[in-house]
């Protein structure tokens, strides 16, 4: 599995998994299938129940063109519109919890799904419907982020949602019934600003970044207005802040 490291705006590092190929696949062919599928009930529709046929018989040859363009408009433009209303994921990126983000941490925009789409006439279709998949899973296993050119132009990446989640993952805190609080002020924390705080905290600790928990710790003084460390060492402190934080907003 490859592992992606976004920086959020605020500087912080969040480890996400890539999608694998395999579910990159059985994704694109889900959403293949659900394309074909209404293709072909959109023809039988065009041509069996409406006549269309016998509706544009006294149409020129483009104005015929122009109508069948338009009732497969919604397969040119399929993973565009479904990325951008189901926030970055198709039907069968849905079904296998995978979806697009950006590797700066931003929320993918509307631009950046234009992008993955132009890209995907080009990765994905310009060569047909073989070599074109070949192409892009080449480049997807080549990249070290599981890139299609789609998503290198774009800045996204493709990302499993399949975590196993326990407290450990959350923002909350094992908190003992006797537990005291030490700092009152770090209600001015949200429910993001903690979170964020925990995953920079847990990956610092782990790999002994000092300079890292020093950083947070006083980003943490500083929006919370807290003017003094009581605690010894900035592990404590950021242990405490965590702590006092579940705490004030448990019994709130």
């Amino acid at each position: 599995m490859v592992e992606l490291q976004i920086n959020t705006t605020q500087n912080v590092n969040i480890n996400f998994t890539a999608a694998s190929v395999g579910e990159r696949i059985l994704a694109f062919v889900i959403d293949l299938i659900i394309k074909v599928a209404y293709s072909i009930v959109v023809y039988q529709l065009l041509f069996g129940v409406m006549n269309i046929e016998a509706w544009t018989a006294g149409m020129d040859y483009w104005s015929k063109v122009a109508i069948y363009v338009m009732f497969y408009l919604p397969v040119v433009f399929y993973s565009l519109i479904f990325e951008t209303f189901l926030d970055g994921q198709t039907p069968g990126k849905r079904i296998l919890r995978i979806k697009v983000v950006k590797i700066d941490g931003y929320q993918a925009s509307l631009a950046d799904f234009v992008m993955r789409w132009f890209f995907r006439l080009i990765d994905l279709n310009l060569f047909g419907p073989v070599f074109g998949p070949i192409i892009a899973l080449i480049a997807i296993i080549s990249n070290t982020k599981n890139q299609r050119l789609g998503d290198m132009a774009a800045g996204t990446s493709v990302i499993t949602l399949k975590h196993k989640i326990n407290i450990s993952h959350t923002i909350l805190e094992d908190l003992e019934a006797t537990y005291e609080p030490t700092y009152p002020s770090v209600i001015k924390l949200s429910d993001n600003d903690a979170r964020i705080i925990k995953d920079t905290f847990i990956i610092a600790k782990k790999s002994k970044d000092y300079q890292t928990l020093i950083k947070l710790r006083q980003k943490i003084m500083e929006v919370t207005g807290i003017k003094e460390n009581l605690q010894n060492y900035d592990i404590e402190f950021i242990d405490t802040i965590l702590k006092d934080y579940n705490y004030y907003t448990q019994n709130m």
